[in-house]
C-alpha cells in the first residue's frame, strides 16, 4: 500500500485517476489549499491538487510568466501547455498569491497557442485575505457562485445532505492525518518524513474514501514497525508549497528527519476539523477563511508563529528548516521574520531559497543541510 501511495505522490498520471476515467468519472483539479475539496467531493467529482511533478523544462513557462517568478505555477503551466493535464475535465484556479493569480490568465492565453489544453470547467475563484466577518461572508458567496457553475456545467446538484457527508468523510481523513502525526511525534519515529509527505500529496491525487481506507492499515502497521530515526536529528519543514518526496529524502540523507511540517501540503490541511452539524456553506467559509496559518492571511502572523513554536515544543525537534520557491515574496519575507524570533526562543534555523522540485540544485542544497545539521549537532 505505502509503495502505491508513493507511486501516486511522484507521478501525475496515478492508476487512481486512470481507474476513475475509466469508470466514467470526471476530475477537477485546483491549485490551493482555499478551495474546499468537499464541495468537488459532494458533486460527485474527484479533486486533484495541481502539481508540477514530472517537468524538465519552463520553455512554456517562461514564455508567459517570464524568468523572475515563482517555479511553481510556471512548472504548472509547462505542464498543461504540454498536455499533461489533459486527463482533467475542469480547473478551478485563485489569488493564493499573485503568482497563482497569474496562472490564471496565463493558462488562458497559453490555450491559444497550444489548443486543447484548457479543461471544459475553467473558473476564477477569488479568496479574501482577512478573516473578518464581511470577507467570511463574501467567501461564502463565492462558494455559492462555484456551486452553482459546477452544477450548471457537469449537470449534477450539490444538496446540503451530500456536503454534508463529504465535510464527514474529510474529517475522518484529517483524524486519521492526526494519528499519522502521533506516530511521527515519538521520540522513535516509526516513518520517514519523505514517506509521510507522499500520503499526504496522495490523498489530493485519489478518491478519498480509498485513501482514507489505506491510510488506516498503514498506521496499523505502523504501530508495530522498528523506528526509522536511530541517531538522526529531528527537523521540522517551514514555507512554501512543497510536494517533492525526492526533496525530503535529500534532507534526510544528511543525518536527519523530517517529524513535522507547516508547509502547503501538510498540516494546514487538517490541522482543525469542520463543523459536521452547521449550515455547509458558512461553515466551509468559516473554516477555511479562518483556520489557515498561510502567510496570505494578514494580520496573523503572532498566530503563525505561536502555532510553530507550540509544534516546536511537541515534535521536540532539534531545528527549523526555513525554506521557500525561489521569488516567493511571501514565505521568502515571512521566513526572515521567523528566523529572527525561533533563533530568538533558542530553535536553529536554516532558511533555504530553492526552485520548484525537479529544478532543484542538489549538490548546493546537500552541502547547507550537511552544514545545518553538523551546527546542531
Amino acid at each position: 500500500m505505502m509503495e502505491k501511495l508513493r507511486k501516486t505522490a511522484l507521478n501525475l498520471h496515478n492508476e487512481f485517476v486512470q481507474k476513475w476515467k475509466k469508470q466514467g468519472g470526471k476530475v477537477v483539479g485546483y491549485a490551493c489549499t482555499f478551495i474546499p475539496e468537499e464541495i468537488l467531493h459532494a458533486a460527485g467529482l474527484l479533486p486533484f491538487r495541481l502539481r508540477g511533478v514530472g517537468t524538465t523544462s519552463v520553455s512554456i513557462g517562461d514564455s508567459y510568466f517570464g524568468p523572475v517568478n515563482c517555479s511553481l505555477p510556471k512548472c504548472m503551466l509547462q505542464l498543461a501547455g504540454q498536455g499533461a493535464y489533459a486527463f482533467l475535465d475542469g480547473a478551478i484556479l485563485s489569488n493564493g498569491c499573485d503568482s497563482m493569480r497569474r496562472l490564471e490568465e496565463c493558462w488562458r492565453k497559453a490555450s491559444e497557442d497550444y489548443p486543447g489544453t484548457l479543461p471544459g470547467y475553467y473558473e476564477y475563484f477569488s479568496v479574501p485575505h482577512k478573516a473578518v466577518d464581511y470577507s467570511i461572508d463574501f467567501y461564502a458567496q463565492e462558494l455559492t457562485e462555484m456551486i452553482s457553475t459546477l452544477e450548471k456545467h457537469f449537470k449534477v446538484t450539490i444538496t446540503a445532505k451530500a456536503l454534508k457527508k463529504s465535510i464527514r468523510v474529510y474529517n475522518q481523513g484529517r483524524l486519521l492525518l492526526r494519528k499519522l502525526d502521533e506516530l511521527r511525534y515519538r521520540g522513535e519515529v516509526p516513518i520517514t518524513g519523505a514517506d509521510a509527505m507522499a500520503i499526504l500529496i496522495a490523498g489530493h491525487a485519489m478518491p478519498r474514501e480509498e485513501w482514507g481506507a489505506m491510510l488506516k492499515d498503514i498506521l496499523a502497521d505502523l504501530e508495530n514497525t522498528p523506528p526509522v530515526s536511530d541517531h538522526k536529528k529531528r527537523l521540522m519543514l517551514i514555507g512554501s508549497a512543497n510536494d517533492d518526496v525526492d526533496f525530503i529524502n535529500l534532507i534526510e540523507d544528511s543525518s536527519a528527519i523530517v517529524v513535522a511540517d507547516t508547509v502547503c501540503f501538510g498540516s494546514r490541511t487538517y490541522a482543525n476539523l469542520v463543523d459536521e452539524k452547521a449550515d455547509p456553506i458558512p461553515t466551509l467559509a468559516s473554516h477555511y477563511l479562518s483556520n489557515s496559518i498561510c502567510p496570505r492571511m494578514l494580520g496573523c502572523y503572532k498566530d503563525r508563529r505561536s502555532y510553530i513554536m507550540d509544534l516546536v515544543n511537541k515534535t521536540a525537534v532539534d531545528g527549523v528548516i526555513l525554506q521557500n520557491v525561489r521569488f516567493c515574496d511571501l514565505h521568502g519575507s515571512e521566513n526572515g521574520v521567523l528566523e529572527r524570533d525561533l533563533e530568538a526562543a533558542g530553535i536553529p534555523c536554516m532558511r533555504l531559497e530553492r526552485e520548484y522540485g525537479p529544478l532543484v540544485e542538489t549538490g548546493r542544497i546537500r552541502m547547507r543541510l550537511d552544514a545545518f545539521v553538523e551546527r546542531i549537532s
